[in-house]
């Protein structure tokens, strides 16, 4: 069998396991332009009757709020999330890579040993200093710790990736006079950009899809992001507004796509550099 053979299984391989992954996508966005009755009756990909009518339910079904707030809300904690992690984060990764600190191995090594601690250990503490701070019921237990780089796995993301840079650039704006801060500033953060840019996709995703979090310390219908939006078309106890929820769904999809396919070629080199240079 030739390489050109070879290949084309190869590819057709790939294609039908995409295919296979991508189905409940398909099927979603599918379900999301059939009326209800034939969401569970109809299990093809193409909806045998087409109807508009889920998104616009969806967008106004909840109460007196349309859900265009819980997307307001979302895009506000999540562009906090964001220039948090980028910030701290990076600040921490320059001390880490390029700064000598007492027990600086040591930090690090903790900061690491974070990265296996649950969540869960930490919920019923994290709660409580919360609840003490009055915080509970706002958005600052969601927002404030990522201003802290309190995401170790973004820390060493950079790290990583700042240890791979020439240190004769640092070498040389030290000769000229530059501080640690300038050096941070104008040489490490312009060349570190697809480490930031994949920290960032990373801390929109997570902060869009993070509802456990939200459910807990987030308890005005006003405040609610997407995640928390989404869970109230469903009733366990009464009627569930399927075609509402799947048409809301894709909507909730669309910012995450549109974000990744946008810096995409940042992304993949940032997760390749960090993954080579140590």
């Amino acid at each position: 069998m030739t390489s050109a053979y070879q290949n084309a299984i190869k590819h057709i391989f790939i294609i039908l396991l995409g295919l296979i992954m991508l189905y409940p996508i398909f099927w979603m966005l599918g379900s999301s332009f059939k009326p209800d009755y034939l969401i569970f009756t109809d299990q093809s990909v193409w909806p045998a009757e087409w109807t508009m009518d889920n998104y616009s339910q969806g967008w106004f079904a909840i109460r007196n709020i349309q859900f265009g707030t819980f997307f307001v809300n979302s895009f506000i904690i999540s562009a906090i999330c964001v220039l948090g992690s980028l910030i701290s984060c990076s600040m921490a990764a320059y001390a880490f890579a390029k700064l000598n600190f007492p027990l600086k191995a040591f930090w690090f090594s903790l900061m690491m040993l974070t990265i296996m601690l649950p969540e869960h250990v930490k919920l019923i503490p994290q709660y409580v200093m919360f609840h003490h701070l009055d915080w509970v019921g706002t958005i600052l237990p969601l927002t404030v710790p990522k201003w802290l780089a309190t995401e170790a796995f973004f820390v060493f993301l950079m790290v990583q990736f700042m240890r791979g840079l020439p240190k004769e650039l640092d070498e040389s704006a030290t000769v000229d006079g530059c501080g640690w801060g300038q050096i941070y500033w104008k040489i490490v953060i312009p060349l570190a950009t697809p480490a930031l840019i994949s920290t960032a996709i990373f801390s929109f995703i997570w902060s869009w899809d993070d509802f456990f979090s939200q459910l807990l310390y987030l308890n005005k219908a006003e405040s609610f992001t997407v995640p928390l939006g989404l869970r109230l078309f469903l009733d366990s106890a009464g009627e569930s507004m399927w075609g509402a929820l799947f048409a809301m769904s894709v909507l909730a999809l669309l910012p995450k796509i549109l974000l990744y396919f946008s810096f995409q070629r940042h992304f993949v080199e940032g997760i390749a550099t960090t993954g080579i240079k140590g």
